[in-house]
């Protein structure tokens, strides 16, 4: 008797205890702020693109009023190879790319037309979210200003 009053009291003690499983309806949709600011994290402290897509002061600080608006690149390669000296804007998006397209980029490192970047550009292999995050964040900055 004394085992099965222990069992039952148990079982109601787990009733108590467990929740319903989630479900589709309950599954809240992603916050646009956090997945914004999940790829600033990317782009700003990991990928620290600013130092190649962002001009330099005169003190060699970044110049926050062209943040991620492109520049000449900083560096050169010691020997001879391809090379990228021009980094394109990114903010509001890289010129020729949609949403889309610059999230696939940034998942295979192959542009729209096929091309790789040439270095110092890396080929990024972000997954599909993050790849997501890095793009929404772009998409939120100012682009800069048409060249005349």
């Amino acid at each position: 008797m004394h085992r099965s009053m222990v069992a039952i009291a148990a079982l109601a003690a787990l009733a108590g205890c467990t929740q319903p499983a989630p479900t589709a309806t309950t599954t809240a949709a992603p916050d646009p702020a956090a997945i914004i600011a999940r790829g600033e994290y990317f782009v700003e402290s990991i990928g620290m693109c600013g130092d190649c897509h962002t001009l330099r002061l005169p003190t060699g600080l970044l110049d926050k009023a062209t943040h991620l608006h492109g520049t000449a690149v900083p560096f050169a390669p010691l020997a001879p190879q391809p090379w990228a000296p021009q980094s394109p804007p990114l903010a509001g998006l890289p010129k020729g790319y949609d949403e889309a397209q610059l999230t696939q980029f940034l998942q295979t490192g192959v542009r729209p037309d096929g091309s790789r970047p040439l270095p110092p550009m890396p080929e990024y292999r972000f997954t599909a979210e993050d790849a997501a995050a890095v793009t929404a964040y772009l998409k939120s900055l100012p682009a800069p200003p048409a060249a005349p």
